[in-house]
């Protein structure tokens, strides 16, 4: 490697090739990248993160009720959410359809029965 050293009052410089620059930038991003994916494949397997199939995420890219998205999901009617969430059916009811906005309380309800953070709901 072709290294050109500079020393300041404020430290040694060492200076080289913008082409190996990059290479050394490039392969930092690598191991960065690699370590996140390692944290994601730890929650993955600890069921901390869990993978979502594309049509969900579609929807929710949509626009669509994240509580009616999620309760799908999972499997659940509205009924059995609003059973779960200690909230009546007509409630759940208004929120998926945009009636209603819910309180940060209920909302907490709902995702702690969805089993989902109160972020994936907003």
């Amino acid at each position: 490697m072709d290294v050109q050293y500079i020393d300041t009052p404020a430290g040694r410089f060492a200076v080289i090739p913008e082409a190996e620059f990059r290479r050394l930038a490039a392969a930092a991003e690598d191991v960065a990248d690699s370590a996140i994916v390692r944290e994601f494949e730890r929650k993955l397997a600890a069921a901390e993160e869990e993978l979502l199939p594309s049509a969900m995420v579609d929807r929710l890219l949509a626009g669509e009720s994240a509580v009616k998205v999620w309760r799908e999901y999972r499997g659940l009617s509205a009924q059995q959410l609003a059973a779960k969430a200690d909230v009546s059916a007509a409630y759940i009811s208004q929120i998926e359809s945009g009636k209603r906005d819910g309180t940060v309380s209920t909302l907490r309800k709902i995702a702690d029965a969805l089993k989902v953070s109160l972020d994936d709901l907003a």
